[in-house]
């Protein structure tokens, strides 16, 4: 029973509730990583990462592990919204292309269409499940890609 009213908490919570909870998450509090903005249809989120020495490796760029900290839950959080509670929702697998160095603060844009989330449904309810992947690019202040991010995601609609 607990777990079901947990469960619709995270489903209700607002744009800006989810924001908060989440830059104060100690995943992501600890790396720095930041979530700048959640829109209010919850189809797009930018979130940035600030270059510090507690979040750089050892040769003074952007630790690895934090920009993959930076697009980790975002596509799949966009989709459990969108869809809703009649769909499961997995991240399944990640690729990550180091491209440049990051030397300056970084963030990606996620992004997902009204019409695309369609397509995801769609196409979950045509099938047992959709597996499908989700590119991001993640961006220095100079507009130049530092990595390019694919994941991997479930979708199976419960009834199915």
């Amino acid at each position: 029973m607990l777990i079901q009213h947990l469960h619709r908490f995270r489903q209700n919570l607002s744009p800006t509730a989810l924001k908060i909870i989440m830059n104060l998450w100690p995943p992501f509090l600890g790396t720095g990583i930041k979530i700048e903005t959640i829109s209010d249809d919850f189809r797009h989120v930018e979130v940035s990462l600030t270059l510090r020495w507690y979040n750089q490796n050892y040769v003074g760029t952007h630790f690895g592990g934090s920009i993959y900290a930076l697009a980790d839950p975002f596509f799949m959080l966009i989709l459990i919204k969108n869809l809703g509670p009649d769909y499961i929702v997995w991240d399944k697998a990640a690729y990550i292309d180091f491209k440049k160095p990051g030397l300056s603060k970084i963030c990606a844009n996620f992004i997902l269409s009204e019409e695309q989330i369609t397509d995801i449904r769609r196409k979950a309810d045509d099938n047992e499940k959709y597996i499908f992947d989700l590119p991001v690019d993640v961006i220095d202040q100079e507009g130049e890609i530092v990595a390019s991010i694919t994941k991997t995601l479930y979708v199976r609609n419960k009834a199915k």
